[in-house]
């Protein structure tokens, strides 16, 4: 099949055009770029592509429709909200790797992403894509951001088997600076993040409010997360540590059995045994989420350690296996399930 991609020459967009390129069920990508641009070559607007041939075309609702079965967006916030209606209108399969569809609510839209929301007749048509835990999928899908994938699945046992007090979830998540995008800022400067940490977007994350909103359908006690997000001086790579008082006392044998419950038929999510802790070199270059659990008897308090690719299992990886479950196709096709070490 051929399918229809535009964002190529951003991180995720490379990542994800490299894995449909080997995908065994695409035959062509079709590239797209904003619809008052010229034309131009991959290679012209990303050199690491020198023998590709494909070419960026400007953007036609119409022509997208024609010419592909699926359409991807791996754009920035408040693109695909102007250039998705035509399709949502048509019921056009789309997997959307920004957060313009994630939250049901516009006001929630408007108030983290600091901009008018798509029209909320667009956003119920919109499905939450977190391929792991699957739900229904729509036409349309949101695939999560990559923080919120990350912490979700460490969350998930937890609350969905109610083994928490609801109120308690602190989160402390750290990224790769690949996490930021390529846009050059004075706090992604080569000199301030080597050797260097720092806390940035304290409980202003954008990614918050869609992993409220999904614990909320998971469990609607859940009032509210306390987050915080940390730059850490790695390329490639998310840590979500979570933290949460346990509603009655356990064992961590007894944590780790309930996540290898929830996770035994989910082949990209290795639940680790007990005493165990996860590292990023053991998920980078997959679409792999590894978890590690303890629990502490002195202070009542349940460990979760997620880590997870944010270039994969946070975006282009998990489009790719929410195309796979819209195709019913095999989960793991087309996905890398060992990592790249050293």
């Amino acid at each position: 099949m051929q399918v229809a991609l535009m964002g190529v020459t951003g991180y995720s967009g490379m990542v994800l055009y490299n894995l449909l390129k080997q995908h065994p069920a695409i035959d062509q990508i079709n590239l797209y770029g904003h619809a008052d641009a010229q034309p131009v070559a991959l290679k012209t607007v990303a050199p690491m592509y020198q023998k590709e041939t494909a070419i960026i075309r400007p953007f036609d609702a119409d022509v997208v429709m024609q010419e592909n079965a699926m359409m991807f967006f791996a754009t920035s916030a408040g693109v695909s909200q102007q250039l998705a209606l035509p399709l949502i209108a048509a019921d056009f399969p789309v997997i959307d790797l920004s957060g313009d569809f994630r939250l049901q609510d516009p006001e929630q839209y408007q108030r983290w992403y600091h901009r008018t929301s798509a029209p909320i007749t667009a956003l119920e048509k919109a499905s939450y894509g977190l391929a792991d835990l699957p739900a229904p999928l729509t036409a349309y899908v949101a695939n999560p951001g990559c923080y919120a994938t990350a912490t979700l699945l460490g969350l998930a046992p937890l609350v969905q088997q109610h083994l928490i007090d609801p109120t308690t979830i602190v989160v402390d998540a750290k990224s790769g600076l690949s996490g930021a995008g390529k846009g050059l800022t004075s706090s992604s400067h080569y000199v301030n993040v080597n050797d260097n940490l720092s806390l940035y977007k304290v409980n202003q994350h954008q990614h918050i409010p869609e992993i409220v909103q999904q614990l909320q359908r998971w469990w609607s006690a859940v009032p509210a997360i306390e987050f915080t997000t940390t730059l850490i001086p790695v390329t490639r790579g998310i840590m979500s540590t979570i933290y949460a008082c346990a509603a009655q006392p356990l064992t961590t044998a007894q944590l780790v059995a309930a996540f290898e419950q929830t996770y035994q038929e989910q082949p990209f999510v290795q639940v680790l045994p007990s005493g165990t802790m996860p590292d990023l070199k053991m998920v980078i270059g997959t679409n792999n989420c590894a978890l590690g659990v303890n629990y502490n008897p002195v202070t009542k308090t349940i460990l979760v350690v997620s880590v997870i690719d944010n270039l994969m299992k946070g975006a282009a990886g998990q489009a790719i296996q929410n195309f796979n479950r819209y195709f019913q196709l095999a989960i793991t096709t087309g996905l890398p399930t060992l990592p790249v070490f050293p």
